[in-house]
């Protein structure tokens, strides 16, 4: 009954494409993954360390990574972008050289794009860091999602559906709370939905948050 699978997965290749943009020989596929994996976590701590001065609130939509035989490119979409670039006028190149070390390659060079997103609270994972924000400073949750959803309906999306699992405001028993406005259609293929499931971490334990947005139907 009504398992969910993950709608990017679902839809790629008709109204999703990939975050990481690369070609490798089947020995050399799973040391790519990492490769990326360890990409996109140097980049989200190096945000998170310095956003400390600003707010809990790091503002990624997305990294998305392509990789030739002797350059790595790798753009962060983000939605405050000003807060990488304000606070320090080397922060590109600094993240540049963090990311580099990580990875100790030789041969290939980096280059790291920032490009800004429009909307960004119609981007379920900015929306998510949001709902984490309000969680850990126990705000109830159901005051967090109405938000969320507030927030989101001004971007004119069609739906979004916000999902909390975990033990909710401390509970013992664990337990799973949804909202949905608008309308959600996960069967339907051609409508291009964004997902994203986001971790949080409060005193009593994980909470899980997922959210759908529906974008618009091709």
């Amino acid at each position: 009954m009504g398992q969910k699978i993950n709608p990017l997965g679902f839809r790629l290749g008709t109204t999703q494409s990939h975050h990481s943009f690369w070609f490798a020989q089947p020995k050399n596929f799973s040391a790519g993954l990492q490769e990326d994996e360890k990409i996109r976590n140097c980049i989200k701590n190096y945000v998170q360390k310095n956003m400390r001065i600003f707010s809990g609130f790091e503002g990624i939509a997305h990294i998305g990574i392509k990789k030739r035989i002797d350059l790595i490119q790798v753009i962060i979409h983000i939605g405050f972008p000003n807060l990488l670039i304000e606070g320090r006028t080397r922060g590109i190149e600094e993240l540049q050289m963090n990311v580099q070390k990580e990875l100790n390659s030789v041969n290939r060079r980096l280059s790291i794009a920032i490009t800004r997103v429009e909307k960004p609270y119609g981007q379920p994972n900015i929306l998510a860091e949001y709902i984490a924000l309000q969680l850990k400073n126990r705000v109830s949750f159901r005051k967090a999602m109405k938000k969320a959803i507030e927030l989101t309906e001004q971007t004119d999306t069609k739906g979004i559906q916000v999902q909390i699992a975990g033990r909710i405001d401390g509970k013992e028993i664990a337990r799973v709370e949804w909202i949905r406005e608008g309308r959600v259609p996960l069967q339907t293929i051609r409508a291009k939905i964004d997902h994203c499931s986001y971790t949080v971490r409060t005193i009593y334990g994980v909470l899980g948050i997922k959210i759908w947005i529906f974008v618009d139907e091709e």
